[in-house]
């Protein structure tokens, strides 16, 4: 358990500073055709689901070569 939780450390450390320094390589994430986007003057509503369904494709592709 203490292996995963220190990789799940390293990859969030990776993500920030990705987001940090590149963040034009996640500008993707949120507009693609299927994420709905709601915008009036007193409110804003974002719901991400194609985004939501790739990366967890990807992630599940990840997960599943690193148990073989």
């Amino acid at each position: 358990m203490a292996k995963w939780l220190i990789l799940a450390g390293c990859l969030l450390i990776a993500a920030g500073v990705l987001l940090h320094y590149a963040p034009w390589l996640f500008n993707w994430f949120g507009r693609l055709p299927g994420d709905i986007r709601i915008e009036s003057p007193r409110s804003k509503v974002f719901i991400p689901i194609t985004s939501m369904i790739i990366l967890s494709i990807v992630l599940s592709v990840i997960v599943s070569l690193f148990r073989r």
